[in-house]
């Protein structure tokens, strides 16, 4: 899917009219394939460290798929220099790919089109939704932080960062919001719940058939949450009397956000020697 067709509808209002709009092509006849050997990494980019074991799954993934979205580079003296894909470059090396899908772009038409995306989001009355998709165009495009992001719009990283959250609603609340269907507190409180879809669309249903606040959408939220809540609280019970009662001691469970802690007290060295034992 080229950008111009993920932005949808809003991505035409974010361009000026007198813009050359050739170099916003991205389908298949600006698309290139350039040997790998040719390709460089921007001597300027501050990341330097990149996680091997994502790099190892994502040199997977292109064995197996191949690379989904083509990387962007310029036109150097000694080559191809990356503007936006660095990483999957790297994977591309490893999965011993000889060429790599590219878009290369000239300097000016960069800035042009960086320029008319932050000027026109400042400028053009978009919605929520339309805004998120020129953040992430501007983010993985030019390769820019969320902090540069926000920077460069005038606003609070909380701010661009909640947007461009909007991004990971289920496919139908994406297309709610972005035919006013609902609002975005609704669309957030629908976020909450990220990683239950089907009590996203519950909730989205229950928006649309009730006619409800964001207020009450936030209280359904809360009150999924103290249920999910409850049913760990009584599993943590559960898995913490098996093991007390196998270790002889008052073994607790303290979860965080992600796992979490088994806590078994010992009386003294003694008992802690007794303890211990029972893990050899």
């Amino acid at each position: 899917m080229s950008a111009k067709q993920s932005l949808g509808r809003g991505f035409d209002v974010l361009i000026p009219t007198d813009l050359d709009r050739t170099i916003l092509e991205e389908d298949k006849v600006r698309v290139q394939n350039l040997l790998i050997t040719d390709v460089y990494p921007n001597p300027d980019q501050p990341r330097r460290q990149f996680d091997e074991n994502s790099l190892n799954e994502l040199a997977i993934s292109i064995k197996r798929h191949g690379i989904m979205q083509p990387i962007i580079v310029i036109k150097a003296d000694n080559g191809y220099k990356i503007v936006a894909g660095e990483r999957r470059w790297r994977a591309a090396k490893q999965a011993k790919l000889q060429n790599i899908p590219a878009i290369v772009r000239s300097l000016k038409e960069l800035e042009q089109i960086e320029m008319a995306l932050i000027e026109n989001i400042q400028r053009v009355d978009l919605s929520p939704l339309e805004q998120a998709l020129a953040v992430y165009r501007l983010q993985h495009q030019f390769n820019l932080s969320l902090e540069e992001v926000a920077g460069k719009l005038g606003k609070a990283v909380s701010t661009v960062s909640n947007l461009g959250r909007l991004l990971q609603l289920p496919e139908e609340a994406r297309e709610a919001l972005r035919q006013g269907k609902i609002s975005e507190g609704h669309a957030r409180a629908i976020l909450a719940l990220k990683g239950n879809e089907a009590k996203q669309l519950e909730l989205l249903r229950s928006i649309g058939n009730n006619n409800w606040t964001v207020r009450q959408a936030e209280e359904f939220v809360a009150g999924v949450k103290a249920q999910l809540n409850k049913a760990d609280s009584g599993q943590s019970n559960t898995v913490a009397g098996m093991m007390s009662s196998k270790i002889g001691a008052k073994v607790s469970l303290k979860r965080a956000k992600r796992g979490g802690q088994i806590i078994i007290p010992f009386k003294d060295e003694q008992d802690l020697q007794r303890i211990s034992k029972l893990f050899e």
